[in-house]
């Protein structure tokens, strides 16, 4: 209902989180105790009747057009049109090409291509990714049946632009798929076979705190060619994705966090070597267009995940007194969380407690997302 009825422009996110948040939603839903498990569903009902709203207000009640039967390709073509409409960012050719997809192929083969085109530009703060992601997940739940609509959405969101063609254009949005293109090249074939080291995660760190996109970049493939895991590459970007909730809490941090699950998400399910590899290098270009977005959202606290390390390990922390104090005193909770994690304490015992109170309180797909 909501990819039929909910257009994803001017941008892929605002009132398009009624669909982005689906699977988020569900998973909380079963994540649940039980007798919160309806609350999750009911807003997520709430959230569409709004969104569905506010598509009226915006953009004239827009619905998804039927899809143009005489110009659907045969089966063996429909994958090169695909890919030939996306690279032109031609929006009809693709949503005919997709729905010839969505009938003949299968899911693997057509979110291979997702993944790529999620990943190769920063519009719309990484929502592009985040839908490819969380389609897929639902898909995986609903069923493949239920993929043309979805799939045609998908498409219509990754062409989303501004001003002419990116295809004849420069844009900052666009420059790290095109550098990357090459760069992914220099990778050495038997990166797979790397060792964990806590060490090149906290250089690596460094370098997405106050580096440019082209020296993370630059640094994942130094790291992968001597040795390193891809682990600790990840390890490091999940860490500094965190560390910008503490600096700044809010939408850019935030997006952060949800961008870097999404494409840890494609790396982790593609079965392409060249696109595991491009994930990496997208994610660790995008962090620092995050970090300096941010700046422009005002304050930045210095604040690091090793400054949370200053109390003494303990899994005696009460966790209802530890949530109150959040509200007053965020970092010093942040800190005393770390310490119970630290000693013992479940995480799950912690995340049941986060998502109950996500329930009752929140009101924004954000928060959902999040969790």
């Amino acid at each position: 209902t909501g990819v039929r009825n909910v257009e994803p422009r001017p941008s892929v996110g605002f009132k398009f989180h009624t669909v982005l948040v689906v699977n988020s939603t569900h998973l909380a839903s079963l994540a649940s105790p039980p007798e919160h498990r309806w609350l999750p569903i009911f807003w997520a009902l709430d959230y569409f009747k709004s969104a569905a709203q506010r598509d009226v207000q915006e953009r004239g009640d827009w619905t998804m057009p039927p899809v143009d039967e005489i110009k659907i390709p045969e089966p063996h073509t429909a994958l090169e049109e695909f890919r030939n409409a996306m690279h032109d960012w031609d929006e009809s050719k693709a949503d005919t090409a997709i729905a010839s997809l969505a009938r003949s192929s299968s899911a693997h083969e057509v979110y291979e291509e997702m993944f790529r085109f999620g990943a190769r530009d920063f519009r719309s703060i990484g929502h592009k990714a985040i839908f490819v992601a969380n389609s897929y997940r639902t898909i995986q739940c609903i069923g493949w049946k239920h993929a043309e609509p979805i799939l045609r959405s998908l498409s219509y969101a990754l062409l989303m632009h501004e001003k002419g063609n990116p295809r004849d254009r420069h844009d900052p949005a666009d420059q790290p798929w095109r550098r990357n293109q090459e760069l992914v090249k220099s990778i050495r074939k038997d990166w797979r076979t790397g060792k964990v080291d806590r060490g090149a995660t906290e250089s690596f760190l460094q370098t997405l705190r106050t580096g440019s996109s082209d020296d993370a970049c630059d640094d994942v493939v130094r790291l992968l060619n001597s040795g390193v895991s891809a682990q600790s590459v990840w390890d490091a970007m999940y860490v500094v994705a965190g560390e910008m909730i503490l600096q700044q809490p809010g939408i850019i941090a935030i997006h952060a966090n949800t961008t870097t699950n999404a494409l840890g998400y494609a790396y982790r399910t593609s079965a392409n070597d060249e696109t595991r590899r491009l994930m990496m290098l997208q994610n660790a270009a995008f962090l620092p267009k995050f970090r300096e977005s941010m700046k422009s959202r005002g304050a930045v606290r210095n604040l690091t995940v090793q400054s949370l390390m200053e109390n003494e390990p303990s899994a005696e922390t009460d966790l209802n007194a530890l949530f109150d104090e959040l509200g007053s005193n965020p970092v010093s909770a942040a800190k005393k969380t770390f310490s119970h994690l630290a000693g013992g304490g479940s995480p799950q015992e912690f995340l049941d407690a986060a998502r109950v109170l996500i329930y009752r309180k929140s009101r924004d797909s954000h928060d959902y997302k999040f969790s």
